[in-house]
């Protein structure tokens, strides 16, 4: 039962690919349903193992192509390349520091027959009209408690009632756009409802990225089998919602409001943005004016029509809920009451998450739309009745014991692993708190094939499946889900506790819908220059992607010179060791109290290398890369792929180098150089996917003006540097000037050995097409803000007179200097270009970020 693959090869009777798939496969746990077999696993030393597999896995296999399954070793290290490579992560406890989980996904998919599903969509949809009509009740007439078909403490008394939204109709008259729902076979092969999500649902945007990796690794079985596709279901949830929004829907503006990047699915809601072309916005790009919401962009603010919240209701009006709160929009509940904005899901359906509630939804079917529920639920006790309590006692041992005001799934205490002392403990808690306490009957979980390890194994499985709006009072099922696998040897599918998740195949019998999310009815008038909208916490995250871009290389840059010129030829020059030593200093590479470079060479270069890796140190090289991590983290949906993964390979490889290369106190400066090296060309690569793969838009503009702010100001106080500690003057000083300004290359191919003043500030200070030239940069400054502000050709706006105009600089003014050589004038221009970029980077934060005061009224907010 155990054999290893190889082993097994050539000496089956069967082998085919299902009969080899029925002999490798080892059968499900005794008492489970065997999805493979399409059977219950019968206890016994054989079990199930060596019976056929049902014939649509056999044609599955059947598809697996020339290498079988010894090809599949190398399909599940493509797999968890693709995971890796898209960046698909599951933060189960993310902060600001904390690495981020990369998602688990097994290789084989639930297969669901046609005639399967279409008994799953059957009961979805009449159970998502049924909590449509809940939902229309609690928050309307109230006939259902007033009747006690529904117990007025399972509303009332949950906290995701929302006492606050009684009355209101929502805009477009539906409370439920999204709803999901957690199904599972029983040992007989029949579906089962567990439970059911209404607040936020998440999934959607995991089980696209399952079906684009596995489909890919199965080509040939996912044509043959005929399996559904997915985009249609997701058009006409964005089509319902722009139909339902207060607007016409051609002029409706909907919104996905995320938490943020430290959220545990912030990777889901990205994805779902740029899928469904909506701006994914926080809490803070939204705010309220007389009843209508509005996001605040670069140009001012611009109305928003409908919200796709991934927010927990209690979260998202600080002014009437959870005065805590930072994630939500104050007054947002207002501007729902009055009718102006759709918010999907209505708030306050949290109450309809309750375990307890499901044991009453037979029922309230009858009640509200005259028929009997075709899905049913796992048996459910909620003990706030006398007789359900009286009923749920002696199942207690073999139930699951569930808070009744708690989400699904949480604090879920198995009955069956608690001693008896224990049972009795929970009996008492129960009936002393009855109402708080829900029981379920447990239903062993059917089991898929998963491969790990080598081998098939089965794994315990259980469906979410989704219910989407796509009109007033109708809605259509996912043709698909998301399917969560438990760990070795578990029942708990949740991907907290070490789960994993599988693409789910609905076949049809049918033509495959080849729907996609690319529009082709629209007229060229409609798309023709039709702008990015950029919100002002895009714009701001991506003015500091910018700036730490900038800062990254330039540390490194300085980094590595500085230990190059400490072991190079010129070691003993003071004026460079001098002017080394104060930049480092100034930036953050080596702390003040270090001894200088010029009186202890080796007890600086050891500071140096030591830090490099201190992610706590304010502007640490390591310290750098984190924040730009985490700029870039907040605009992920802006972002390539290539360019996110750059990024992250970087930080991961040089924060590894530093650890690995500094053990037992070993700061080798060869170590060091090579990595920062590496870093370097890693920089480069995300410089140029800045510069050739994003859009010119303003967020782009203002990602590039923070990469030259920061540019200017740390080259023109490195040359004002050079100049104080005359190192410009040594001929190894004048070779590291040149180097930090990355124009070596440029400078001895136009000036050959020449080590004149002149020659070098005709280069790095007026040479306007070099791109490391302070003329340069001060020049392409003015011209992205004048890009910004939407200014003619040829003119200025006032924000960008903040920054010296390299046509007036003049060879002749900088070169001039006194017997004492000191050059004043070109002193001057240095310190304008120093003051310019503190005073830019704040100039540009009160107009463009924060909206305040006069500078608000500049943009039209």
């Amino acid at each position: 039962m155990d054999k290893p693959l190889d082993s097994l090869f050539g000496g089956a009777a069967d082998e085919s690919p299902a009969g080899l798939a029925a002999a490798l496969a080892p059968p499900a746990a005794a008492g489970h349903f065997d999805e493979l077999r399409g059977a219950v696993s019968v206890p016994g030393p054989a079990g199930s193992q060596g019976k056929p597999v049902t014939p649509t896995w056999s044609r599955f296999f059947e598809h697996l192509g020339g290498g079988g399954f010894a090809d599949l070793d190398q399909r599940m290290l493509s797999l968890s390349r693709q995971v890796r490579d898209n960046g698909i992560t599951y933060n189960v406890y993310a902060d600001a520091g904390g690495p981020q989980r990369p998602w688990s996904l097994d290789l084989f998919p639930l297969i669901v027959t046609p005639d399967g599903w279409q008994r799953i969509e059957a009961g979805v949809l009449q159970r998502v009209r049924l909590l449509e009509r809940i939902m229309a009740d609690v928050y309307g007439p109230q006939r259902l408690l007033a009747s006690n078909l529904l117990p007025p403490a399972l509303v009332h008394g949950h906290p995701g009632y929302l006492r606050a939204m009684h009355g209101v109709r929502p805009a477009g008259g539906t409370y439920l756009h999204i709803a999901a729902f957690d199904l599972a076979r029983d040992p007989e092969g029949r579906w089962w409802l567990l439970s059911q999500r209404t607040q936020a649902p998440s999934g959607l945007g995991y089980l696209l990225e399952n079906r684009l990796i596995i489909s890919r690794s199965f080509p040939s079985a996912f044509r043959s089998l005929k399996v559904q596709r997915l985009a249609a279901t997701y058009r006409a949830l964005v089509d319902g919602l722009r139909a339902m929004s207060p607007v016409p829907a051609g002029e409706a503006r909907i919104v996905l409001l995320t938490p943020g990047p430290y959220n545990e699915t912030y990777f889901e809601h990205a994805y779902l943005a740029r899928y469904l072309g909506l701006t994914l916005v926080e809490g803070s790009d939204l705010t309220v004016r007389d009843d209508r919401l509005y996001l605040k962009t670069l140009r001012g603010l611009e109305p928003v029509h409908g919200l796709l919240k991934r927010l927990d209701d209690e979260f998202l009006d600080p002014l009437e809920l959870r005065s805590d709160s930072r994630l939500g929009v104050p007054g947002l509940l207002q501007a729902i009451r009055a009718g102006n904005v759709l918010v999907a899901n209505a708030p306050g359906s949290a109450f309809l998450e309750s375990c307890a509630l499901l044991g009453f939804l037979p029922a309230l079917a009858r009640k509200l739309l005259g028929e009997e529920l075709s899905l049913p639920a796992i048996p459910t006790w909620w003990c706030g009745e006398r007789a359900a309590l009286e009923a749920a006692l002696p199942e207690l041992a073999g139930g699951v014991i569930k808070p009744t005001f708690g989400g699904p799934g949480s604090g879920a205490v198995l009955g069956r692993y608690l001693t008896r002392r224990e049972l009795d403990e929970w009996a008492g808690r129960i009936v002393r708190e009855s109402d708080d306490h829900t029981i379920q009957a447990y239903r062993p979980l059917s089991q898929m094939p998963t491969w790990a390890g080598g081998r098939l194994t089965p794994r315990s499985m259980m469906l979410r499946v989704f219910a989407v709006s796509d009109g007033p009072g109708s809605w259509r099922v996912l043709p698909g889900g998301l399917t969560r696998t438990a760990g070795a040897a578990l029942e708990i599918t949740t991907m907290q506790r070490g789960g994993s998740s599988a693409d789910t195949w609905v076949l049809t019998e049918g033509e495959v819908d080849t729907t996609s999310l690319l529009h082709h009815e629209h007229p060229a008038v409609d798309v023709s220059h039709r702008g990015r909208t950029v919100t002002s916490r895009a714009a701001e995250n991506l003015f500091w992607l910018g700036r730490y871009t900038e800062r990254t290389e330039n540390s490194a840059r300085l980094a590595r010179l500085a230990l190059q010129c400490l072991n190079g030829e010129d070691q003993s020059s003071q004026p460079l060791l001098a002017w080394l030593g104060e930049m480092a200093v100034d930036h953050g590479l080596v702390l003040p109290n270090v001894p200088a470079a010029t009186a202890a060479r080796r007890v600086f270069e050891r500071s140096l290398v030591a830090t490099l890796g201190d992610t706590d140190g304010a502007t640490s090289v390591a310290f750098n890369l984190g924040a730009l991590r985490n700029a870039a983290s907040a605009v992920r949906d802006r972002l390539s792929q290539e360019q996110w993964n750059v990024l992250v390979r970087a930080e991961q490889a040089f924060l590894h180098g530093c650890k690995q290369g500094w053990r037992d106190g070993d700061y080798s400066s060869v170590e060091a150089i090579r990595l920062l090296e590496s870093l370097s060309g890693a920089t480069a690569a995300m410089t140029g996917a800045q510069t050739d793969r994003m859009m010119r838009d303003d967020g782009w503009r203002l990602l590039s003006t923070g990469r030259h702010l920061e540019r200017l100001g740390f080259l023109a106080s490195a040359l004002d540097c050079a100049f104080e500690t005359g190192a410009v003057f040594d001929e190894g000083g004048f070779e590291a000037v040149v180097a930090l300004f990355d124009s070596t290359i440029t400078f001895h191919a136009q000036y050959q050995q020449r080590h004149d003043i002149p020659a070098l500030l005709d280069l790095v200070v007026l040479d306007r097409d070099n791109p490391r030239s302070l003329g340069w940069v001060a020049q392409t400054l003015r011209g992205r803000l004048a890009r910004l502000e939407g200014s003619a050709p040829g003119q200025v706006p006032g924000i960008a007179l903040t920054v010296p105009d390299p046509r007036n600089w003049t060879l002749e003014a900088l070169s001039a200097h006194d017997r004492e050589e000191r050059y004043a004038g070109l002193q001057e221009v240095l310190g304008q270009c120093v003051a310019a970029a503190f005073q830019l980077s704040d100039d540009l934060g009160a107009r463009y970020f924060t909206h305040s005061s006069d500078a608000r009224e500049s943009v039209g907010a």
